[in-house]
């Protein structure tokens, strides 16, 4: 059994602890829980039957750990990551990586530095519509790209950001790209290829918060195409959609539901025989916005490690999506076109407002 080790028990550890504590990933065990606020890891600790700590450091030298999981707000992970890579035990850190291209590029040299994976959790890339998505994307279906297009229209009231202090802040967790948004991102760049440049616009239309819960930008793709985001946390009054689109020369496939979970279209100038049963097989109906990519994403981590097989987002992988993060915000405060790859100077994610 693979034994896991949970670093900061906040809302999205629980989603992780009822996965490895309920024994739901066949090969992984929840041997330990830690946080800094010890009411928070007492909480997973005493559901779970297992130890819970305020330091980590004194939780890798006393429990039995093959994988750390770092949950912890996003602008602490670089920090934890490095300072968890000295045990030399792989590690598994949620969305994003990090809020900075010099914390990502830290992690990453920590982790080859002390011979520790380093995997960085993009669930939804295991969606089952994803999936086959991604099948017909490696098999040249859609011929040359046209568009790819994603939307986030998500609701989030005021309570979810006081929740926390550190929610909607520049320094530790960015606005709805960053946050809610950052999946789509990823896919809509692992299904189109590299992006060329991109133009944004954001506001604060109704969160309290220092960073956008609203925005759109427009991408251009270094193979021609041109994409489309939106994101916002301001819809009212539920959650309404997170979606995919990819539209070529050969063909359009769509993916919706709120949490891009329907096969709405699939249609290919060449038809292949499965094609008819395609929105009848591949959709499911999740439970939450989470998914079931985790369990998904879990199984695929136990393969690696078990087997010794390259992981599908790794650091270098998910520094990718980072970057195009960050040229975004860039693209949002000089209100300029921004180009890739570049150096941020105006982006304001990671850093604390004056």
């Amino acid at each position: 059994m693979i034994k896991v080790a949970l670093v900061g028990c906040g809302r999205i550890a629980k989603r992780h602890s009822e996965l490895l504590g309920d024994n739901q990933i066949a090969g992984m065990c929840l041997v330990a829980a830690c946080d800094l606020e010890e009411e928070k890891a007492r909480a997973i600790g005493e559901r779970f039957g297992v130890p819970f700590f305020t330091d980590m450091d004194r939780m890798m030298e006393e429990v039995p750990i093959d994988l750390v999981v770092v949950l912890t707000p996003t602008g602490a992970h670089a920090g934890h990551v490095i300072q968890l890579a000295r045990f030399q035990k792989d590690i598994l850190v949620e969305k994003p990586m990090a809020l900075t291209l010099e914390d990502a590029d830290a992690m990453i040299q920590a982790c080859d530095q002390n011979g520790c994976r380093l995997f960085v959790v993009k669930q939804n890339r295991f969606n089952v519509p994803v999936v086959k998505l991604r099948e017909a994307v490696e098999a040249g279906r859609f011929g040359k790209f046209v568009l790819g297009t994603v939307r986030v229209r998500w609701c989030r009231h005021q309570q979810y950001y006081d929740q926390d202090p550190w929610r909607g802040t520049w320094a530790m967790d960015g606005g709805v790209l960053t946050n809610q948004a950052s999946h789509h991102v990823d896919m809509l760049q692992w299904m189109i290829g590299d992006v060329e440049s991109v133009f944004a616009k954001a506001t604060t239309a109704l969160a309290r918060i220092e960073a956008e819960d609203t925005i759109i930008v427009t991408l251009k793709f270094s193979n021609g195409a041109l994409g489309v985001i939106e994101a916002t946390t301001a819809a009212r009054p539920i959650n309404l959609e997170g979606s995919i689109s990819v539209l070529g020369e050969a063909g359009t496939v769509v993916i919706g539901g709120f949490a891009v979970n329907q096969m709405q279209t699939w249609a290919f100038e060449e038809k292949l025989p499965g094609d008819d049963q395609v929105l009848e097989e591949y959709s499911v109906n999740p439970p939450n916005v989470y998914g079931f990519g985790h369990q998904a994403y879990y199984e695929h981590v136990v393969d690696c490690m078990d087997n010794e097989k390259q992981h599908l987002v790794d650091g270098l992988e998910a520094r990718k999506s980072l970057e195009l993060i960050n040229a975004i915000y860039e693209s949002v405060e000089t209100g300029r076109e921004v180009f890739l790859r570049f150096l941020p100077r105006k982006c304001p994610l990671g850093r604390p407002v004056a």
